[in-house]
């Protein structure tokens, strides 16, 4: 993070998202701002709060992307909500506190797999010399073995640990304690919302019914060192520690994206209240501005996650959200319309580029798949045609151009015969002027 000045986050955004050089300045001085908090002593610190953003921009330029790669790039706890899919407390649906305890569900995960990963080795190292004593048990004799036949047992184990470690002992079947049986199963049926309650119902059960004691199975070496690995990792990365760690990300790394803001926004004033609009306002309010979220893990505070609000806005503006609301997004960016000449770029420069990924599509089928200049640029011309005469979905329209473009080819896959698959502008063009210029194929087909 130390190194990970605002200039090296907009090249880093720049090798997947193509133009928005204000969202992305935006963001990387959010990001910056971030650590340079965190450099600071004493109670002031704590004072310093997030400047949360709004991007305002139609579908399909990058918004979602650019908080994505973000959240990827510094490895923090990031989730992804609709704000038109809460519904004011009170009312059947999902209240707003949701998204913290989804943000918190995924930094537990996050934080265990990188417990798991730190004590992995030290976990294998138990487990190997559990198996080894499975292997040559220790005889129990009433007089204390000598020194000779304890350098005798040493040099046993060594030589019987370079084999298990060498795989030559893997076929063998060895007998050990398969450990406390799961507590039972708890199946929640469909339909059934633990999200009200959000507790943990196999903990729950766990502590209430009775373990039966560890039972002896066989097994051979290999699937006993996986199964005594498992259990010796998750003895040493305990819940309440994972909870822990999972809760600093949270707290102060944590990104919440909210797309569709607009469709929260009222572009009418009336009176009355609305349940999906207002009422979902107020209550985002005080989980913007910082407030004590109460999750199955602990309480968590959000006056430090950032939020990053998102939507088109063309029926409703941002100042129809209300004033208060408005106040806590006060860094406003707007994304421009994608062009011929982005298409153009998008097709060709970023590491994850549609004309690349489906080279590797069809290399996976050993045919060997190439895009000349003509064709990329015929391709971008009829994707912001396409935008021209019908909905303007951005960059997503790049894709249903592609996919008609190749349809046959995807389909006829594998054939000995189709070794090289060149596109060029002609072919382009033959392939989609006749859907581009009839309006009906158009609207059902790109």
């Amino acid at each position: 993070m130390d190194n990970l000045t605002p200039a090296r986050v907009v090249s880093e955004l720049d090798k997947y998202i193509i133009s928005q050089s204000a969202a992305k300045r935006a963001v990387a001085i959010a990001l910056r701002n971030r650590w340079r908090r965190m450099q600071v002593e004493g109670d002031l610190r704590q004072e310093i709060i997030p400047n949360n953003i709004i991007m305002i921009g139609p579908t399909g330029v990058g918004k979602t992307e650019i908080a994505r790669r973000i959240a990827r790039l510094i490895d923090a706890p990031f989730v992804k909500v609709e704000a038109s899919k809460f519904t004011e407390v009170g009312y059947v649906g999902r209240d707003v506190e949701a998204m913290v305890r989804e943000l918190m569900g995924y930094a537990v995960n996050q934080a265990r797999a990188r417990l798991v990963e730190e004590h992995q080795e030290a976990a294998r190292k138990v487990a190997i010399e559990k198996v080894l004593d499975y292997l040559l048990p220790f005889k129990k004799t009433a007089e204390e073995p000598s020194e000779e036949d304890q350098e005798r047992m040493k040099r046993s184990r060594d030589k019987m640990r370079k084999m298990v470690l060498s795989g030559f002992m893997d076929d063998k079947e060895i007998e050990f304690e398969q450990g406390e049986s799961e507590s039972m199963p708890f199946e929640i049926l469909p339909g059934m919302s633990m999200e009200i309650l959000d507790i943990n119902i196999s903990e729950m059960l766990s502590s209430i019914l009775p373990s039966k004691p560890g039972k002896r199975q066989k097994s051979t070496v290999a699937n006993a060192l996986k199964v005594i690995t498992e259990r010796e990792v998750n003895r040493l990365v305990t819940r309440e520690k994972v909870a822990e760690v999972a809760k600093k990300a949270v707290e102060e790394n944590g990104i919440i994206f909210i797309d569709e803001m607009d469709k929260i926004a009222n572009a009418e004033k009336h009176a009355g209240i609305d349940v999906s609009r207002s009422g979902v306002q107020r209550d985002l309010l005080p989980i913007v501005e910082g407030s004590n979220v109460p999750t199955k893990y602990g309480i968590i505070d959000t006056s430090h996650i950032l939020f990053i609000s998102a939507g088109a806005f063309s029926m409703a503006k941002p100042s129809d959200l209300i004033p208060e609301l408005q106040g806590r997004f006060p860094i406003r960016v707007e994304l421009n319309s994608l062009t011929e000449e982005d298409f153009v770029r998008i097709l060709s420069e970023p590491e994850n580029a549609l004309t690349k990924q489906y080279t590797e599509l069809f290399k996976s089928e050993n045919v060997a798949l190439t895009f000349t200049k003509g064709a990329i640029a015929e391709i971008a011309r009829f994707a912001a045609l396409a935008n021209e005469k019908m909905e303007d979905i951005g960059a997503r329209r790049l894709h249903t151009i592609m996919n008609t473009l190749l349809e046959d080819y995807l389909f006829d896959m594998p054939d000995p015969k189709l070794k090289k698959v060149r596109v060029c502008k002609r072919f382009v063009t033959e392939k989609l002027n006749r859907v581009i210029k009839s309006e009906d194929l158009s609207r059902f087909i790109l």
